[in-house]
């Protein structure tokens, strides 16, 4: 990462005055999300897409589904993949090439926030026992950074799920029609598993940062939830946390879920 294109030692000691004050430069509480903008449906050639926009954060995510064997330990269950991608449009600190960390933490901390909650029932994913399974791909794109695009992704990862409906399969040829879709949807519990990360920044903890407050983050903690569940954990940076701190994250986060879960609820039907 290019550091000049860091926030200014400036500007991030105003920061931490203002937070301090338990101000945000951009008029929100500690606690409080920027706006959430959902649409679906956004690609043609996906199984479920959605495009989310927090504040100017926007990322797309799409899913795909097609038919592999299944894995030696799972052999009646089907395979669930994530992947991201820091497109150098979204932000002139990414570059084109290989992923990077930052590209394959994020595929990561969703695919645990995914898996982990069990929000998809893999079983059903089963075409013949230790043969043929159908493999989900998420597909995560970063449209514009302005900071805390992990929570945007697992959101649209989320809702393009609860929109996905499976794509028809022959099989006498053994081959999926891709463009022609069913009317099942991909099979997925009651579970609305949400990740929320929570930054560390001086003696406060903000949820949502924007990327200003992201470059002065001291370290940041993503926990997905459902109802009060913790499934997955992530911890990022390197500053250590107390005790008394991590009690602080969890009570935050937990706050938070229900006010993102109201601004999402309508799109996870």
């Amino acid at each position: 990462m290019n550091t000049t294109m860091k926030t200014s030692n400036i500007t991030g000691e105003r920061i931490k005055k203002y937070l301090e004050q338990g101000k945000r430069f951009d008029g929100r509480k500690l606690d409080e999300f920027r706006e959430i903008s959902i649409e679906t449906g956004v690609s043609k050639n996906a199984e479920g897409s959605a495009r989310v926009k927090i504040g100017n954060t926007e990322v797309l995510v799409g899913v795909k589904m097609n038919t592999s064997e299944p894995y030696p330990d799972s052999p009646d269950k089907g395979n669930l993949m994530v992947t991201a991608e820091l497109l150098p449009l979204s932000s002139p600190r990414f570059e084109n090439g290989p992923p990077k960390f930052p590209a394959i933490e994020m595929g990561r901390v969703i695919d645990r926030a995914i898996r982990e909650s069990k929000l998809i029932d893999v079983e059903k994913l089963c075409i013949k026992k230790g043969e043929k399974v159908w493999t989900v791909f998420i597909d995560i794109y970063s449209i514009n950074d302005d900071g805390n695009l992990f929570d945007a992704a697992e959101i649209g990862a989320l809702v393009a799920l609860k929109n996905t409906k499976i794509p028809k399969y022959d099989e006498k040829e053994d081959k999926v029609l891709f463009g022609e879709l069913t009317d099942k949807k991909i099979p997925l519990s009651k579970n609305t598993p949400i990740s929320i990360t929570a930054h560390k920044i001086g003696n406060n903890f903000i949820v949502d940062p924007t990327l200003e407050e992201e470059d002065i983050s001291e370290t940041r903690v993503t926990i997905g939830s459902s109802n009060g569940i913790i499934s997955s954990m992530q911890k990022g940076n390197l500053c250590a946390l107390k005790t008394e701190e991590m009690s602080k994250i969890l009570d935050l986060i937990d706050k938070t879920y229900t006010e993102v879960f109201k601004k999402i609820e309508k799109h996870l039907k």
